[in-house]
């Protein structure tokens, strides 16, 4: 009998073993599940031996990227239109940019949403605003669907994408993605970067912040930034990127990243060091009328629009430069020099961050995503300008009196103003387009500069891409490129379809495509594009 025992136990061993062995190599050839996140780890069998000894661990389940997957940048300039950058035939510098172009291609057919906040939502989810309960900006969200400022749980963003299938993630800068109702120490922190799928957040969380003394938050937490006379913040946060990704790649060389790069630059306050604003000067003593039309000519000559393109009209309200005063002509000259100072450290701060990945060997198998603008060129500064921005929401007329900004000439753009430009540079800087920022219905509020880098892969450097896109067709771009399928479940909540199209292989048709912000809309079908402007002004 005992015999008989024994030999049952051991043949019971043997099966076990067996079949654990059997499972374990079966689970190792097969093909983990990324369509559920977070992906789910290998069932192994009850280890049976009697033995501490004699047992043999299982292998530990560790999700990593796909083989060859790419590090993932996407830089997000704010409140800059299509006439912004020198590679777009701009006056203004941005030879980082330009450099990405030369190497890369640039789509001179790229959109946006015509506002901040829906269009961060949408180039982060791939889904359009609406979807993302995104429908205006965060300050004024409502109950009302689609528009809460709320983003839906069935509604993944790729950073949490990214981080459960193997990627470190990051954000720098600017988010103006959550409700401000949650932005408080109390919560609920589900919208916060943290909890978008990003494991290190450096950055602020409204619109927009003061550059030399920044509303901070370095994760979930308010951190001082330095007394120091020369901090600034586009400098701040371009270092702390470049420490972060740096330690990244030392901690663990084989785990690629993806860091989401998003300045507060270069929207309103235009605050900047006087060393870039004094080589600036002079330069803008023309007027937007002949900086312009030059633009425009340069654009012509780039081939970045097409040669029997019309100069579209200025908007009434923008008077010719000839029939302002001196006065006026003085300081509006003024305003412009320093926004173009703002948007030169800007991209040579970005600039940094790109060399850095560089400096670490890694640039050739990083996909960038360079987007001037998450709109038109901001013309929210008025008629006159502000020297400080805060005065328009408070109704305090002087904030806009010619005189009295006349007086802070000298110190426009220090810490003593908090400033804003003349509307007529906003027209000019969206050359060839009639209209800027928040008008949905015309592409001067929605058509961005796009550069996308990434050497490993893209040989015709310097391209053109003429293809229509939306910021929607980022996500679905970078899944492709690494090789990650769209998730059907994040975090036990099945999701709603990625609603843009990946750049990567299949050209976009546009067919009865909507644009919307507030009360301002348009419809995109095939080459032509029809809105009503009455609604938007």
């Amino acid at each position: 009998m005992k015999t008989k025992i024994a030999f049952a136990t051991s043949l019971a061993l043997l099966v076990t073993t067996s079949l654990a062995t059997n499972v374990g190599m079966a689970q190792e050839k097969a093909q983990i599940d990324r369509t559920v996140l977070p992906v789910k780890g290998p069932w192994y069998p009850p280890i049976t031996t009697l033995d501490a000894r004699d047992a043999k661990a299982p292998p530990i389940f560790e999700v990593k990227a796909p083989e060859g997957a790419p590090n993932v940048v996407i830089v997000l300039i704010d409140d800059l239109g299509f006439g912004g950058t020198s590679a777009t035939g701009s006056v203004l510098k941005t030879p980082n940019f330009d450099k990405l172009a030369k190497t890369g291609l640039l789509y001179n057919q790229f959109h946006t949403t015509a506002l901040c906040s829906p269009t961060r939502q949408s180039l982060k989810t791939g889904r359009n605003h609406h979807s993302c309960n995104q429908a205006k900006i965060t300050e004024v969200a409502t109950a009302f669907p689609g528009a809460t400022g709320m983003l839906p749980s069935d509604v993944a963003s790729i950073g949490e994408m990214l981080r459960l299938n193997g990627y470190s993630t990051s954000a720098y800068g600017k988010w103006h993605e959550t409700a401000v109702w949650e932005i408080s120490p109390s919560g609920p922190f589900d919208r916060w970067p943290n909890r978008q799928g990003f494991d290190e957040f450096y950055g602020f969380l409204g619109g927009e912040t003061n550059q030399w003394a920044p509303a901070v938050y370095h994760n979930q937490n308010r951190v001082e930034t330095p007394d120091d006379p020369d901090y600034h913040f586009m400098n701040d946060m371009a270092t702390q990127a470049i420490k972060w990704i740096r330690f990244q790649q030392a901690l663990t060389p084989d785990k690629p990243f993806f860091t989401y790069f998003a300045p507060g630059a270069v929207h309103a306050p235009h605050h900047v060091p006087q060393s870039y604003v004094k080589k600036w000067k002079g330069k803008f003593d023309e007027g937007w009328d002949v900086i312009r039309k030059r633009i425009f000519d340069k654009q012509k000559k780039l081939g970045v629009i097409p040669a029997d393109t019309k100069l579209a009209n200025k908007p009434d309200d923008i008077k010719d430069w000839a029939d302002l005063s001196d006065k006026e002509r003085k300081l509006f000259a003024r305003q412009a020099e320093v926004f173009a100072a703002f948007l030169e450290m800007t991209d040579h701060e970005t600039g940094r961050v790109i060399q850095a990945i560089e400096d670490l060997g890694e640039l050739e198998n990083t996909l960038i995503f360079y987007i001037s603008g998450d709109n038109g060129t901001s013309a929210e500064g008025g008629m006159s300008g502000l020297y400080n921005e805060l005065t328009y929401f408070n109704s305090e007329p002087k904030g806009s009196d010619v005189d009295f900004m006349m007086e802070h000439y000298d110190t426009w753009g220090s810490p003593e103003t908090y400033p804003h430009m003349a509307a007529g540079w906003a027209v000019a800087f969206d050359s060839p387009f009639m209209w800027t920022k928040q008008i949905a219905s015309n592409y001067g509020g929605t058509r961005n500069p796009l550069v996308v880098h990434w050497p490993d892969r893209i040989k015709n450097n310097g391209e053109i891409r003429s293809q229509w896109h939306h910021v929607i067709d980022i996500v679905p771009t970078i899944l492709e490129a690494a090789k990650l399928p769209q998730p059907r479940v994040v975090n036990g909540i099945p999701q709603r379809p990625i609603e843009g199209t990946s750049m990567v292989s299949i050209p976009r048709h546009p067919a009865n495509i909507r644009f919307n912000i507030l009360k301002c809309s348009a419809i995109v079908a095939s080459t032509s594009m029809a809105g009503s402007l009455a609604q938007c002004t």
